[in-house]
């Protein structure tokens, strides 16, 4: 069943200082007017300094939320961002290729952009085995492309060679290498391996501490492009588009790392 106005679903953790996750991914979705559907997979108790809790809902729960959703309204198109354990991987990996759900935008959320591990080993495994191989487009940062090819990134030859790995090992159809973790001139500077061709993605460099959220809000971004119909790099070079102006007006709140700006247009009235 498909509805009139295009339906992303989003299959992530909810971040309660409302910047990452599902909200970040339901106002990314909203600002490119389409239809926000949410399948949780965990909940953090986090704000702009640290997380401080982190609750896995159970696998059958996950699954019950997708098919709810896709039994009833339909969906168009579906990111998955954190989720957390090898348990909800699968079930998730399972239910995406039963129900042939795509196009699929996989953001890996393996690695912060800080270099720190988030999941575990087998929760790696699962990810590379089972989920990123269904993928219209993955999306990890440098650590997480670095993890997932072994090839260590430190310039854009190194991010050229780690997707090109990345999309032979999987079978993805395209491979986003996000350059938000590297330093001096490379900072921000993103690889698109789309089909045979590697396309370098340059906008301006945002001079900003308060960028949590915008791995969440890309990979969004670019799901919401897919559903309306752009092609996957158009829809990439549109989504790194948007993050940039969001950084632009990026919130500063809270003690620690604020959330970028994902209404930026209404601070201009």
């Amino acid at each position: 069943m498909n509805s009139n106005i295009p339906v992303v679903l989003t299959i992530a953790g909810s971040d309660s200082g409302g910047g990452a996750g599902i909200q970040a991914d339901l106002r990314t979705l909203a600002f490119h007017c389409v239809h926000g559907a949410s399948a949780l997979t965990c909940v953090t108790a986090q704000n702009t300094l640290a997380v401080n809790r982190v609750d896995a809902l159970p696998p059958e729960a996950v699954v019950a939320q997708l098919e709810a959703v896709v039994g009833d309204i339909g969906v168009q198109a579906v990111k998955t961002g954190m989720l957390l354990n090898a348990e909800i991987m699968q079930v998730v990996s399972n239910s995406l290729r039963s129900l042939d759900l795509r196009p699929l935008v996989v953001d890996p959320v393996m690695v912060s952009r800080s270099g720190d591990r988030l999941i575990d080993h087998q929760a790696v495994e699962t990810l590379q085995q089972e989920l990123i191989p269904q993928a219209t487009v993955v999306t990890p940062n440098r650590y997480e492309a670095e993890l997932l090819t072994g090839v260590e990134i430190n310039s854009i030859e190194n991010m050229k060679e780690a997707a090109e790995t990345l999309k032979w090992q999987s079978g993805v159809q395209a491979v986003l290498i996000k350059g938000g973790g590297m330093t001096g001139e490379l900072r921000g500077v993103d690889v698109l391996l789309d089909d045979r061709e590697i396309t370098v993605l340059e906008t301006e460099c945002i001079d900003t501490s308060n960028t949590h959220g915008t791995g969440c809000t890309l990979s969004a971004a670019i799901a919401a492009n897919l559903a309306t119909g752009h092609s996957v790099s158009d829809a990439v070079r549109q989504a790194k588009n948007y993050v940039t102006a969001a950084l632009k007006w990026s919130l500063d709140i809270g003690q620690g790392t604020g959330p970028v700006g994902h209404f930026f247009p209404l601070c201009l009235n």
